[in-house]
């Protein structure tokens, strides 16, 4: 009997002893499988590939660009009597189609309401949207819109004449007030005047000609929009003298370009041809004296231009996208004082450079 409970014991042990075994070869399968699953997440198949490249490869055959902007903005995106486009935003199409394509015309503007512009985004009627549109949460969460990086800080202000004796915003009780319908610009304004409890005479307008042309002919007391555009729209009233752009801010409106969600590719390309304006600047690079550091041995020079590395290639560009955009569009200095800085006397503010104090800042290109 006793002979009979140690082997039984000893099966007992034995059985232990392959339970335990089993359990940790299960469980290395399982960490197997799993670490197997893990790359597979790390690196998209050619058909997840193909699926997130849409964009950008539907572009690239098309042979050229489909921009959205308003052709009425002096300064941002404005159509000239000539036909031609002129304008910050304007500007970047042009820079992102000379980083493609080697030919900063390679591009077609289309005119978009504000009402009309993101559906537009969505929908693929245009490839990018750059229509002085602000970044904000509800935008960015919503409606399947990606917001590459702000290429203009700005705030919302008030255009009053000088003789109206308005200076603050107290000064808007029982004063009527021009605003672009269905922008953040109205919303601000509503926020603003709630949260001060002024009563105003609202006075939507869905065409921004319009409104400033009531705001001229005195039908409203003041216009409301980017302190930006406000400025630049002073120039076009029968009495620019006779007015002026408040100094109260109201709001914060960092302004860029928009594109559809999901595609990683496109959202790539647009935001380092972006940053391709302000590393320039930041490197003294501008398109006069670009050719003259075609020789330079500054390594991060070298880089930027495309000389050696292979940054370009990563983008699916060319590697002398950044030479291409600054040779035919300019750094961003050139593109804001030829858009805003000299015509308007516009100071840069917080859209000098970082190491000026404003806020225009290039991650590294390497």
């Amino acid at each position: 009997m006793l002979d009979r409970n140690r082997h039984l014991t000893r099966k007992i042990s034995n059985w232990s002893t392959i339970r335990s075994s089993l359990t940790m070869l299960s469980l290395g399968l399982m960490l197997s499988v799993l670490t197997g699953c893990s790359q597979i997440v790390r690196t998209p198949t050619v058909k997840q590939q193909s699926k997130i490249n849409t964009r950008l490869r539907t572009i690239k055959s098309r042979g050229k660009l489909i921009c959205g902007i308003n052709d009425n903005l002096i300064g941002f995106s404005y159509k000239e009597t000539d036909g031609s486009y002129s304008g910050i935003s304007v500007d970047l199409c042009k820079a992102i189609a000379a980083a493609m394509f080697d030919d900063a015309t390679k591009v077609e503007f289309r005119h978009l309401e504000a009402e009309e512009r993101f559906k537009a985004v969505v929908l693929g009627q245009v490839d990018i949207l750059s229509r002085n549109t602000t970044w904000n949460l509800s935008r960015d969460t919503s409606g399947g819109l990606d917001f590459p990086p702000t290429n203009f800080y700005d705030g919302q202000g008030l255009l009053v004449r000088k003789d109206s004796g308005i200076e603050g915003l107290d000064d808007f009780n029982g004063k009527s007030i021009c605003f672009p319908v269905k922008t953040t610009t109205e919303d601000n304004l509503v926020e603003q005047m709630r949260k001060y409890n002024i009563g105003y005479l609202p006075m939507p307008f869905d065409d921004n000609g319009e409104l400033y042309r009531a705001y001229d002919e005195n039908k409203c007391s003041a216009a409301t929009s980017d302190r930006s555009a406000l400025v630049a729209r002073i120039s076009s009233l029968s009495d620019p003298d006779a007015h002026k752009v408040l100094d109260i801010v109201i709001s914060k409106e960092p302004l860029g370009p928009v594109i559809a969600n999901d595609e990683p590719a496109w959202f790539d390309v647009v935001k380092w041809v972006s940053y391709a304006a302000i590393k320039a600047e930041e490197l003294g690079i501008n398109s006069a004296n670009i050719d003259s550091f075609s020789n330079s041995k500054n390594p991060e020079i070298r880089r930027f231009l495309g000389v050696e590395g292979d940054i370009g290639t990563q983008l699916g560009l060319s590697n002398s996208f950044a030479q291409r955009v600054i040779k035919q569009v300019g750094n961003y200095d050139e593109i804001y004082q030829r858009n805003i800085g000299e015509p308007f006397g516009l100071e840069r503010g917080t859209n000098a450079l970082w190491k000026d104090g404003g806020l225009m800042y290039s991650p590294p290109f390497r």
